[in-house]
């Protein structure tokens, strides 16, 4: 086992806003080509990036949710796919250390490990001596083209038993990567589909997805550690929100860094600076990035503090937790849009940042987990004493 001096939050977000130049710098390359360019991935595997949610005794940092929000937040400055894939994989790395230890043994045996996955259940699992056969596809897979293990969903039907849906971990090298991320936004992230075809996974890299899903670790050793012990859904809305929050920090840098130079064409304004369309358009965003960080912080900060408690969730808290993100992803997208507006028809040029972080914050917002109208529906459904109606809570 390996240990290590764990840097601070502070430390952590400095190697971020330090690498977020060299991610900015990539950014067109990563758009062009589909994935974030391998580089970056370097960059961010040296400032430790990919372990802030691995066990320590592997030499991971064992982050909170507090501290990803705002690593993921400084990396999007420099380049939303980068920071979305770096979130990516800290979600299925959570999960990793949810599964018997002997499992993270190996996975972990590997220096910045990288796991993508999903949690759609778009695949097939027969039970077999010692474990299951897999056959399916999975899309929307970000990351897997730097990754070494796939998290993945599949449904579990017996001979006699009802249908089960499992989770479990796949060797990249398992698995087939279809090139078909052909979109409008998130470009660099490469979330390609997967395909296993026949693939066996031994019994113990299998576990039910009720008993993730719920907070029920099969690790020993993780048991007692607080970022381990909070369900799949806070965590994985906690970890996913800095990368909208940084989108629109972005958005306002790249705003601020043209305005010197910008007039508002066809009007006699000599800078743009100088109009009043133009102080109402920048209060109106700040104001929503004020409020996004307000949602994102109550998250993170209800997630870290129920771990670290070890106290049991209620169902409007979980609710509320998939709310606040929702609600984080469409007042970034608010504010994004009232910068690109404001940024004028030069804008459009693939050159000029805004145009690539509009048509990010929008594919986010677009995410079937993250989309803030399905998300205030579930949180008011339950508010008004309805069931929720999904298991994804």
């Amino acid at each position: 086992m390996l240990t290590t001096e764990v840097p601070t939050r502070e430390e952590l977000v400095r190697r971020a806003s330090e690498l977020a130049p060299a991610l900015r710098n990539k950014a067109a390359w990563s758009e062009e080509h589909r994935r974030v360019h391998d580089e970056a991935i370097e960059a961010m595997a040296d400032a430790g990036i990919f372990r802030l949610r691995v066990p320590a005794r592997y030499g991971g940092y064992e982050s909170d949710t507090s501290t990803l929000l705002d690593v993921a937040a400084e990396l999007a400055r420099g380049d939303g796919s980068a920071a979305w894939t770096a979130s990516v994989y800290w979600i299925p790395t959570w999960m990793t250390c949810l599964f018997p230890d002997e499992v993270q043994d190996e996975v972990f045996a590997t220096r910045d490990v990288r796991v993508c996955g999903t949690l759609s259940p778009t695949a097939m699992a027969a039970p077999v001596d010692g474990g299951v056969v897999v056959n399916g596809r999975w899309g929307f897979v970000s990351g897997a083209w730097h990754s070494h293990w796939q998290e993945i969903v599949a449904i579990q039907v017996g001979p006699e038993g009802e249908p089960m849906p499992i989770i479990a971990l796949v060797p990249m090298t398992d698995l087939e990567i279809i090139d078909d991320w052909n979109t409008s936004g998130l470009r660099g992230t490469g979330s390609v589909t997967t395909v296993a075809k026949d693939v066996f996974i031994p019994a113990e890299r299998v576990l039910p997805l009720g008993a993730v899903l719920g907070g029920q670790p099969a690790s020993k050793a993780n048991a007692a550690v607080p970022i381990y012990r909070v369900p799949l859904l806070p965590v994985a809305a906690a970890s996913s929100i800095g990368t909208a929050l940084g989108l629109a920090r972005a958005a306002k840098d790249a705003f601020f860094e043209r305005l010197p130079e910008r007039k508002i064409t066809y009007t006699d304004y000599a800078s743009q600076s100088a109009a009043p369309l133009t102080h109402l358009q920048v209060a109106d965003a700040i104001m929503k990035i004020d409020e996004a960080e307000f949602h994102a912080h109550r998250l993170t900060g209800l997630v870290d503090a129920k771990g670290a408690a070890g106290d049991a969730w209620t169902l409007e808290e979980r609710v509320r937790a998939r709310a606040d993100m929702g609600a984080v992803c469409r007042l970034a997208k608010e504010a994004v849009d009232v910068f690109a507006t404001a940024s004028g028809g030069s804008s459009i040029y693939t050159h000029v940042p805004i145009q690539r972080i509009a048509r990010d914050i929008t594919a986010m917002n677009l995410h079937a987990l993250m989309h803030p109208n399905t998300n205030a529906e579930l949180y008011g459904r339950v508010l008004c004493g309805l069931e929720p109606n999904t298991l994804y809570i």
